[in-house]
């Protein structure tokens, strides 16, 4: 089963001050870790970034970061457009929240993003592109956010009111 890890608090921490004093290796594969990378994509990493191994298991241990969720591919999520792939309001509600998502959280950073989401032609095109933009949320600011992005986006689809 594939885990999927994410920075503790100490692990942000030791991000910003250094103050571990890390080996290149395990501070790498630390930055590497961001709560939507399973623990098979970050272990095919280890070799490139000249991290030991165990550098999973290592920075567990130290606390800087922890399991938070169990296998990316063990059952394929619903769609939440199924049916409404086409339908026109639900493709301009998708449009301008990404859209305002992209100018509120990545700025000048989202414009790739901006264009793939102009390239979209439906509702279902949309959601395809909603992991890469959590991504980029989770990136640019902060994997808490990220999750909440893909929250407050799944309560728009069930008409429930957002906080803009």
């Amino acid at each position: 089963m594939a885990f999927i890890h994410a920075k503790t608090a100490a692990g942000r921490q030791e991000i910003e001050d250094r103050a571990r004093k890390l080996p290149p290796g395990l501070r790498s594969i630390l930055l590497m870790v961001d709560g939507l990378r399973d623990d098979d994509e970050l272990t095919g990493m280890l070799p490139g970034l000249r991290a030991p191994d165990d550098a999973l298991a290592q920075l567990q241990a130290m606390g800087l970061i922890e399991v938070v969720g169990g296998a990316l591919a063990a059952t394929a999520p619903r769609s939440l457009t199924a049916g409404r792939e086409h339908d026109p309001a639900l493709y301009k509600q998708l449009y301008d929240w990404m859209s305002e998502s992209v100018r509120r959280h990545l700025g000048l950073k989202g414009y790739f993003m901006q264009l793939k989401i102009e390239r979209c032609t439906d509702a279902a095109s949309l959601e395809k592109l909603w992991p890469e933009m959590a991504a980029a949320v989770s990136k640019a600011k902060s994997p808490a956010l990220a999750n909440r992005w893909m929250e407050e986006t799944r309560a728009l689809l069930q008409g429930q009111p957002v906080d803009a």
